[in-house]
């Protein structure tokens, strides 16, 4: 990414120093391209100051020369994630929903699960992209929380309910329950 001292440095080593594009582009390590794009527009805005010494738009080119370049990302093509790897996270909340709905919700794959297994698969992607991946794909509600203080020994808490699970391939119930200490979930 280049920054508004690269970009002077750019204008100011063509017309200072005299030098050529091929010379600034093997010194500063930039592309050709960007170089010839600068160059073109600072030449632009200052036949447009020149033209019109006495103009009411000449603070806004001004301004327009010496600001820093600005990107437009928004239309860049994702490189990482492919169609492969969107097929791949719909499969694993597809399975989410799958055991949602046969009652083991305690066993659906979180996004870092989602993500590790896209890594054990070889995938190179970050897991920024995978969980944006996967709220994009997965509009879910978002649930409030209250966080809660306790002191020490003050509070247990017990649950109780049914574990599913599939042994040997085939589903069984098992019935749970559970005593917790509040403040050590111990």
């Amino acid at each position: 990414m280049i920054k508004l001292i690269d970009k002077q440095r750019i204008i100011i080593m063509h017309t200072n120093e005299k030098k050529s594009q091929r010379e600034i582009s093997r010194e500063l390590n930039v592309d050709r391209k960007t170089i010839r794009r600068y160059l073109r527009e600072y030449e632009q805005k200052k036949k447009e100051l020149l033209n019109n010494p006495e103009g009411e738009d000449n603070a806004l080119l001004i301004e327009d020369i010496c600001s820093k370049p600005n990107y437009n990302s928004s239309l860049r093509k994702k490189r990482k994630l492919t169609d492969e790897l969107i097929s791949k996270v719909q499969f694993y909340l597809a399975e989410n929903r799958q055991k949602r709905a046969t009652g083991r919700s305690k066993q659906v794959r979180a996004k870092i699960d989602i993500y590790e297994a896209l890594l054990e698969d070889g995938h190179d992607i970050g897991y920024t992209t995978v969980c944006n991946a996967v709220r994009d794909i997965d509009r879910e509600e978002k649930e409030a929380y209250i966080r809660q203080e306790y002191l020490p020994g003050k509070v247990a808490e017990f649950d109780w309910g049914q574990v599913k699970l599939t042994i040997a391939g085939k589903l069984v119930v098992f019935e749970m329950s559970a005593f917790t200490a509040a403040k050590s979930n111990y």
